[in-house]
C-alpha cells in the first residue's frame, strides 16, 4: 500500500510552519509523496526536499494547483482517498477498512475551509477524536494506525543524518556529508 498526502489550503503568510509539520510528519510515518494546494510556497517545498535528502528515503513534494484534479486522478488510478475530518467516521474503528481495501491511499488534511466536494469524493471521512486538533496530530495517528507501528523500524535510505536511540542524551551519525 502506497500512502501519499495531499495537503490543502496552505495560506503563505499563515501556514508555513503547520504545513512544514505536516509535510515531515507524512515522510516520518511513511508517506512518498505529499501535494501541497492552496497558495504556491516553493520555499517550504524545497525546504522540505532538502530535509528528505539529508534524513534519507525516498519523499516526493508536489504543488497541486487543482485540488479535485489530484483526487480524480489518484481515483482514476484505483487508489482511495481518507479524508481526515472531526466529523467521519472515527479513526480506530475503520484503520482496518482501509487497510484491507488493498488499494493505495491518499490521505487528505485540511485547511481553513474544506469544500464539499472534498467530503463527497472521499471514500472515508475519518475522525481522529471528535475534537478540535492539529492537521499534524490527525495525520500522524491515522498513519500509526495504518501502519500499526511499522513507523517505528522504517529504514530510510542513503541519510546523511541518522538518530540513533538512545536513553540520555542525542546520538547522530553523521554519513558523507558532501554527497
Amino acid at each position: 500500500m502506497k500512502v501519499n498526502v495531499l495537503r490543502l489550503d496552505h495560506r503563505l503568510k499563515r501556514d508555513t510552519r503547520i504545513t512544514t509539520h505536516v509535510c515531515l510528519t507524512a515522510r516520518a510515518f511513511g508517506a512518498s509523496k505529499i501535494y501541497l494546494a492552496g497558495e504556491r510556497d516553493n520555499k517550504l517545498m524545497e525546504n522540505v526536499r532538502d530535509t528528505a535528502s539529508r534524513w534519507g528515503g525516498y519523499f516526493e513534494v508536489e504543488y497541486a494547483d487543482s485540488t479535485m484534479g489530484v483526487i480524480n486522478k489518484w481515483k482514476d488510478d484505483g487508489g482511495k482517498v481518507v479524508h481526515l475530518t472531526m466529523y467521519g467516521s472515527q479513526a480506530h474503528e475503520i484503520a482496518d477498512e482501509v487497510k484491507n481495501s488493498n488499494s493505495d491511499i491518499l490521505i487528505i488534511v485540511g485547511g481553513s475551509k474544506v469544500p464539499s466536494n472534498v467530503y463527497k469524493s472521499a471514500d472515508w471521512n475519518v475522525s481522529v477524536t471528535t475534537q478540535p486538533h492539529s492537521e499534524v496530530s490527525s495525520l500522524a495517528v491515522f498513519q500509526h494506525l495504518l501502519m500499526d507501528g511499522s513507523e517505528f523500524e522504517l529504514k530510510f535510505e542513503n541519510p546523511v543524518f541518522e538518530v540513533i536511540p538512545t536513553v540520555n542524551g542525542k546520538n547522530v551519525n553523521v554519513y558523507n556529508e558532501n554527497r
